[in-house]
């Protein structure tokens, strides 16, 4: 058993609910309350929603644009790095590694960040068009750390997983992710903090630039 297991185990043992995974029946009893517990009243968000998301996006901070097709990422990212006197190098999701990176010049590896990356780039799982937020989920190709240790974050972002509402971005995650992740991350815009004489500091605890890239087709 892994440590997390073990964790879990001693908690269950201690309820009297033995230390095996949870029975069929204390799953669907969890099932059972939350379709007793129906959400609370939603805010209304207005229009479009890839409009509303970019709108809050770049209020917090970040920068956005908006291409046709997932072939076209690559020469983004190089104009937007290169606009922005950033380096061509750093990390890429694996799941984005059959993208042209080097014909568009770019040094992006596929795999995790490193200490001394200064660009990575990564999907994102969902968008929240209420708050201009990403929604970014861990897994074996998609690392949690390119998009919190480089100084600046580019997300390639379907303009197809726009939701609404945080509630909708996790229906999304149950239905399709089945077994959450380790993490999942929600970004709006750069890391800041106001820790000090109660000034906005950008880039304190992550990523000093957040870039998004929106697609409108779902396939290159």
């Amino acid at each position: 058993m892994s440590a997390r297991e073990k964790i879990l185990a001693r908690i269950r043992k201690a309820q009297g609910r033995g230390v095996s995974r949870p029975s069929q029946a204390e799953l669907e009893a969890v099932q059972t309350y939350l379709r007793a517990h129906p959400r609370g009243t939603l805010p209304r968000v207005e229009g479009d929603l890839k409009t509303r998301f970019r709108a809050r996006a770049e209020s917090m901070q970040s920068t956005t644009e908006e291409i046709e097709r997932m072939s076209e990422v690559p020469a983004a990212v190089a104009r937007y790095l290169k606009a922005n006197d950033v380096p061509l190098s750093g990390c890429v999701w694996p799941q984005l590694a059959h993208l042209d990176w080097k014909g568009a010049g770019l040094a992006l590896e596929p795999r995790g960040a490193k200490d001394g990356d200064p660009v990575g780039v990564t999907g994102a799982f969902a968008a929240i068009a209420e708050t201009g937020t990403l929604v970014l989920a861990s897994g074996p190709d998609t690392p949690a750390t390119a998009s919190l240790l480089p100084e600046t974050h580019v997300a390639v972002v379907s303009v197809g997983r726009v939701v609404a509402h945080m509630e909708q971005a996790w229906d999304l995650a149950r239905e399709e992710l089945r077994e959450l992740p380790r993490a999942i991350n929600f970004v709006s815009g750069p890391s800041r903090t106001a820790d000090i004489d109660q000034t906005i500091v950008l880039g304190a605890h992550g990523p000093y630039r957040v870039h998004v890239v929106l697609v409108r087709q779902e396939q290159s």
